[in-house]
């Protein structure tokens, strides 16, 4: 039996259909799809409550969308230069076929035109940046320059610029975790990840936007306002990486640096349609992230990561992350993708006050299944992991702290002043320092589980509990497929009503083992989709193989048209065309 792909303007819709016939769902054979168990009635009635108050929220706020904000989406690509990967970029600086100072002022000229739009970027530094494009230049051109060889392995993104999230220091500039009280706070020094990839010869052009105290899937705050996604401006770029994603996802950065304790990089990867991973816990390190983790069980959630739009810049660049921890995670050796072992679930089985997951989202998945079948001759294995359905009080036990120093004593600026009902206060009244929804954090948490207490020994049990299982699937050369996300996108303030949708990244950070997100085109709404690939612990390399190979097979970011001479251009997703 013969199978193609088909892909139909840009690769927004995309069909799986047999010869002679067409099918607009993908079906598995009944053999492979288990029957789902079935959930509580109490629970069954919950979500169907939380369902309804979905969809109607949801109608709401598209009206006040149509009214009030008007759709906008990226504008074309003027310069052929941003369609390339990082890794191309630095090769053909190394090699002298393009000058660092072009790149630099590319991406300077792009940033310049999507940010009114967008809403991305909070802060920029082109001037050093172009400066520091021209020294590179320089000694390029010298006669006693390095050879080719030796900067490819000393300086791999030689003259390529980058960005990071507002939380990551870089020298000279502001690090305000979106926090009205650190609007003036200058980092006086470089972080970690930023250090080795200025070491690397990559260039910091600017800072991107997140959400207040990076504890938010949709990046918006008080002193920078709400970034907005650049396949339609009335859509989340998800958070707290959000700026990032969307900076990256309009070509108006190559690659950057975000962070993850519950989705961060995953989350704004998955709703902006690009390559995102979050390694292997303890592997990079978060020193100079703000916040920072206050004791080891948060900093063990905490990960730093690569984004990118072209998966074979993510080994590259997390390469350079990793510094001396790079040889824990085999990044140098090839995997036989046909002996891979794939398992998957389709959803959570059914958590309490999470969102179904959307057929189109289930699809894209069965798309990749049904690729490694055929292509590789690996069977996916559908599996039933029980405390899945427990993720968000999993994530929520892990975060607790034993000093009482929770989001509050954040709120505070780490002051432990803050009082919450005058703060809400002033936020009714206009004049609060704060989002909404941080207040209500505030208010949950003082509600939620107590550290020591027995329902927290309980769920820390079962996070060892499920990691065990997650060993034992995965640690034999397995990966397990698993929607990063119920949904794409979805309008701004819309994730106020489903606050516990980040449960599907939010699970693997209490894991700690690496996840992989994974663009796979657009729905018919014209909005990115994808799943993400998870790996046991160290084995990154497996799920950034699968990465790649998915790129490939589908095309991965989907660009905006392109303008040359004066005609617009559709670009082909062909990734391979940039790599």
């Amino acid at each position: 039996m013969k199978y193609e792909r088909r892909c139909i303007r840009r690769h927004t819709v995309c069909v799986v259909k047999k010869r002679g016939s067409k099918f607009t769902k993908f079906k598995m054979s009944s053999k492979n799809r288990k029957e789902k168990p079935k959930m509580k009635p109490i629970i069954q009635v919950v979500n169907l409550f939380h369902r309804v108050v979905e969809l109607i929220a949801s109608g709401v706020f598209s009206l006040i969308a149509y009214f009030c904000h008007p759709k906008e989406c990226q504008p074309p690509i003027k310069n052929r230069i941003l369609l390339y990967s990082a890794s191309t970029l630095a090769a053909q600086i190394r090699q002298q076929e393009i000058t660092s100072e072009e790149v630099v002022q590319a991406y300077i000229d792009r940033i310049n035109e999507i940010q009114p739009i967008l809403n991305c970027v909070v802060e920029g530094r082109f001037e050093e940046a172009l400066e520091e494009a021209r020294k590179c230049d320089k000694m390029l051109r010298s006669s006693n320059a390095p050879s080719i060889k030796v900067l490819t392995m000393e300086k791999p993104f030689l003259g390529v610029p980058f960005t990071t999230k507002d939380c990551i220091a870089i020298a000279g500039m502001k690090q305000t975790a979106g926090l009205v009280v650190r609007k003036n706070t200058v980092s006086d020094r470089d972080a970690e990840t930023v250090k080795l990839m200025r070491a690397a010869g990559a260039i910091p052009i600017a800072k991107t936007n997140v959400s207040e105290l990076a504890m938010w899937w949709e990046s918006s705050n008080c002193i920078y306002g709400t970034s907005r996604n650049p396949y339609n401006t009335r859509h989340i770029v998800g958070g707290s990486s959000g700026g990032e994603g969307a900076l990256i996802a309009a070509a108006g950065s190559p690659f950057g640096i975000g962070s993850d304790i519950g989705g961060s990089i995953r989350m704004p990867c998955f709703f902006n349609g690009i390559f995102g991973h979050k390694t292997t816990r303890g592997v990079v390190s978060n020193e100079g992230q703000y916040p920072s983790p206050h004791h080891e069980e948060q900093d063990v959630l905490l990960s730093l990561g690569p984004m990118c739009r072209n998966p074979f810049d993510l080994i590259p660049m997390l390469r350079v992350l990793a510094g001396k921890n790079a040889s824990m995670l085999n990044l140098d050796s090839k995997v036989d993708l046909s002996k891979l072992k794939i398992y998957y679930m389709e959803d959570d089985g059914g958590q309490l006050l999470v969102s179904p997951v959307e057929p189109e989202i289930k699809e894209a998945m069965y798309r990749v299944i049904d690729y490694f079948a055929r292509v590789h001759k690996v069977k996916a294995k559908k599996v039933d992991l029980k405390k899945m359905k427990k993720s968000t009080d999993l994530w929520l036990a892990n975060m607790s702290t034993k000093d009482a120093r929770g989001f509050a004593y954040e709120l505070s600026n780490r002051t432990g002043v803050l009082n919450i009902w005058w703060k809400l206060a002033q936020w009714f009244t206009f004049m609060g320092p704060h989002t909404l929804i941080a207040l209500i954090t505030v208010l949950v948490e003082s509600f939620g589980i107590k550290f020591g207490s027995e329902k927290h020994t309980k769920l820390i049990q079962q996070s060892r509990d499920l990691y065990l299982e997650f060993k034992d699937m995965l640690d034999d050369g397995g990966i397990f497929l698993y929607p990063t996300h119920p949904t794409a996108a979805p309008m701004h303030h819309e994730p106020l009503i489903k606050p516990f949708n980040f449960s599907y990244t939010a699970i693997i950070n209490v894991l700690g083992v690496p996840s992989t997100a994974c663009p796979l085109g657009l729905n018919q709404n014209g909005l990115p989709i994808g799943i993400q690939v998870i790996g046991g612990m160290y084995q990154d390399h497996l799920t950034l193989a699968v990465a790649e190979e998915i790129g490939r097979a589908f095309g991965g970011w989907v660009p905006p048209p392109l303008i040359e001479n004066g005609a617009t251009i559709e670009v082909p997703t062909d990734i391979a065309l940039y790599t």
